[in-house]
């Protein structure tokens, strides 16, 4: 009996782990937005796409608001955005976004990680020109009808990829189309489920079990740190 609670309670603790970090991103994502735009999701894209976000994770909503009041308030510095490039083992390439109050602890934790586990934090653009930033939006199934038609009007608004899973329907769009892309569901009145914007790579890197371990000992870790929004690579 005890044995099976210490795995349940493994699990347990596991899941919420996982809940405060989806928390906290969406905490961030929602004060940088109002820092950006202000309170009102009808001017602020930013802060609408945020708190649909905050929502996707089941967010409540004292929680949504709390962080939209805390950003609001001329005491709070806020958040900044930074972005971080450097090789994981083997010379798989990584890509680090963070959010942060506080760069150079930021980037000191990142830079440690980074040694710890046989990286290194490179310079602004050493890596990034391996990736293409595009933004990938969940939309709702039923909302769209036929699947097909509704691929072949995107296209002119820069839908690059759509994939229909059973009750969703996610699309791929270069980041720089992403606001036609949205002019054009909200024309539609299709109301996005979840919006990320991604760096995607251009190849993948192949590597032994072994390996990837190593990579993947390096990408838990660095997604652990609070400053730490996600993480991208490109191992196979």
């Amino acid at each position: 009996m005890g044995r099976i609670f210490e795995k349940r309670k493994h699990k347990m603790f596991a899941r919420f782990a996982k809940m405060s970090k989806a928390f906290n991103r969406a905490r961030k994502d929602i004060e940088i937005a109002v820092k950006a735009g202000g309170v009102e999701t009808k001017t602020n894209n930013r802060l609408r796409i945020a708190i649909q976000n905050a929502k996707s994770v089941n967010m409540p909503k004292d929680r949504i608001d709390a962080a939209i009041k805390r950003a609001s308030s001329k005491d709070t510095s806020g958040y900044s955005e930074i972005i971080y490039e450097g090789y994981g083992p083997h010379g798989v390439p990584v890509i680090v976004d963070c959010a942060t109050d506080n760069t150079t602890r930021t980037v000191a934790n990142v830079r440690h990680l980074f040694r710890k586990y046989d990286g290194a934090l490179g310079s602004t653009g050493s890596i990034s020109f391996m990736f293409e930033h595009k933004a990938l939006i969940k939309l709702d199934k039923a909302a769209i009808g036929d699947v097909e038609e509704f691929e072949l009007e995107m296209i002119d608004y820069g839908l690059e990829e759509l994939e229909a899973m059973d009750d969703a329907v996610y699309i791929y769009t270069a980041f720089e189309d992403f606001g036609s892309m949205q002019k054009a569901l909200e024309e539609k009145g299709i109301e996005a489920l979840n919006t990320e914007f991604q760096y995607i790579p251009t190849n993948y890197k192949e590597l032994n079990d072994e390996q990837q371990t190593e990579v993947n000992t390096l990408i838990e870790a660095l997604e652990e740190d609070d400053d730490v929004q996600s993480v991208y690579h490109n191992m196979q």
